[in-house]
């Protein structure tokens, strides 16, 4: 199966937070790929993996990057496609460079940011899932059907530690 989405990150050190995003998608069954390129040290292999991308059908890019963060921004550079940012803490500021240069697009190339971490990498994995959502039902009605789980074990852990005074 063709992947619909493109998980990129600037190291294998980035691989224990982005996985979160890989395990999210495959939970969805959404097909991805996912590689290493750096906005800085592989520009042109950055610039040709989105190109390729874009030929192959990708629908969604998920980008993580740490400290300048860097990647997601170029990604979004090559084309029109959603890029979804994935902060992460590579520095002794706990991700907020990352989080800031992420989140701080000029106007005209966005990038739709979530939060630091293993959290965000996981919420960009159902983020791309909802976009890709749009146009697969069967697709969303999986989206729904894991909201729907979520809230049952809210409503379940509420009542094991519910006390009436």
């Amino acid at each position: 199966m063709k992947p619909k989405v493109l998980i990129i990150m600037g190291s294998d050190s980035d691989l224990p937070v982005m996985e979160e995003a890989s395990k999210t998608l495959e939970g969805f069954g959404v097909p991805y790929v996912m590689t290493i390129a750096s906005a800085h040290r592989t520009p042109e292999r950055t610039r040709t993996l989105i190109r390729d991308a874009e030929k192959s059908g990708v629908d969604v890019i998920i980008a993580g990057a740490g400290m300048s963060a860097h990647l997601p921004g170029v990604v979004a550079s090559f084309t029109t496609m959603p890029v979804i940012g994935v902060p992460l803490n590579a520095s002794s500021l706990n991700g907020m460079d990352a989080l800031l240069s992420i989140v701080q697009m000029p106007p005209g190339i966005p990038v739709a940011t979530v939060s630091i971490g293993k959290a965000g990498a996981k919420n960009a994995g159902i983020l791309a899932a909802q976009i890709l959502a749009r146009k697969d039902k069967a697709l969303a009605k999986k989206l729904l059907s894991h909201r729907t789980k979520m809230q049952e074990e809210v409503e379940e852990k509420a009542r094991k530690i519910q006390r009436n005074s």
